[in-house]
């Protein structure tokens, strides 16, 4: 009768887990991104409609790619993984690793590669993407940023 009164206090204990890098597979369909960006009084577009397909692949890896209207007003492509060996009770935790293009000022719209913090909660059918966006200069305005996401199948 111990177990659910210990269960929770190893867990508090030991918040962060790893998680294991077995063969998934999951297909998801992905919204654009709703920001908040640090520098709010830019006028910049936090409301990145756009849409994206994740497929998950691995315990720890998805892959990713995607177009959505960029916080310059443009649009962007991206294609990447998702790498997330961690988890924080139900948060898996790690980073995008992606090419992204659109942005006028960062390579004069041409492809570039980013590290985006991501942090990622699936349900059942439903989840969401949470990256937060480093600021980069006066080319990349850094923000976070919220990203919806429905299950096709497994």
């Amino acid at each position: 009768m111990s177990l659910p009164l210990t269960a929770p206090l190893a867990q508090a204990a030991h918040p962060f887990t790893k998680i294991e890098a077995a063969p998934e597979s999951a297909f998801w369909i992905d919204s654009g991104f709703l920001t908040g960006h640090f520098d709010s009084d830019d006028g910049l577009n936090g409301n990145n409609k756009g849409l994206a397909a994740e497929y998950r692949f691995s315990g720890t890896m998805a892959a990713t790619l995607g177009r959505f209207h960029n916080s310059d007003r443009a649009w962007s492509n991206y294609a990447g993984v998702i790498w997330q060996p961690y988890a924080l009770g139900p948060l898996r935790l790690g980073a995008a690793l992606a090419l992204f293009d659109g942005y006028p000022r960062m390579r004069g719209g041409g492809w570039f590669p980013a590290v985006i913090p991501t942090l990622t909660h699936d349900w059942e059918r439903f989840g969401v993407n949470i990256g937060i966006i480093p600021s980069y200069k006066d080319r990349l305005y850094g923000g976070v940023s919220v990203q919806f996401k429905l299950k096709v199948f497994e």
